[in-house]
């Protein structure tokens, strides 16, 4: 975990574009609200790779979102799904996809996987845009700042800190 979360410090501090963090941060939470292990979270997954965006941060805000999943599912992803599987005009198409091999394997007739995408898609331009500007702010404003107090200049002398700006640094290196 302490990798991931240098590789993240060091992609956003380096010469990662910002694009590609908001990216990640975005796919991350599409595939997060979806539950994992079915047929279709998988070809998500892989199809994800095939786009350039930071796998780190795709990973960290999925990991982060899976936390607070058996929280978001019975109070907005399933919600959401049920209402999406229940669009009256959709009922002839959604019983085409049933019938269609392979298909059902997605379990997209599953509440969660429903919601889970449906809100994921829904998310995924604003978290987006969001983490455009939040990337910029931090870079420009926040990570000055940061650097200038005193208290970092103190924290920054303990062993696990150390050893994590030593993790930025060699990934940093990396990728510049």
């Amino acid at each position: 975990m302490l990798k991931a979360i240098a590789k993240l410090a060091a992609a956003l501090n380096g010469n990662t574009r910002k694009d590609q963090i908001a990216l990640g941060f975005s796919w991350g939470l599409l595939l997060a609200l979806i539950p994992a292990g079915n047929f279709f979270w998988i070809v998500l997954f892989v199809l994800s790779f095939l786009f350039r965006h930071h796998h780190g941060s795709k990973m960290l805000v999925m990991a982060v979102v899976k936390l607070f999943t058996p929280l978001l599912y019975p109070a907005l992803v399933d919600p959401i799904g049920w209402e999406v599987l229940h669009i009256e005009p959709l009922a002839p198409f959604y019983t085409a996809l049933y019938n269609m091999p392979f298909v059902p394997f997605t379990r997209f007739n599953n509440t969660l996987v429903a919601g889970g995408l449906a809100a994921g898609i829904a998310l995924f331009i604003p978290v987006f845009i969001i983490m455009l500007f939040a990337v910029s702010l931090y870079r420009t404003t926040i990570l000055p700042k940061i650097l200038s107090t005193r208290l970092f200049r103190t924290v920054s002398g303990f062993p696990l800190v150390a050893k994590l700006a030593r993790l930025v640094s060699a990934f940093q290196n990396d990728i510049d």
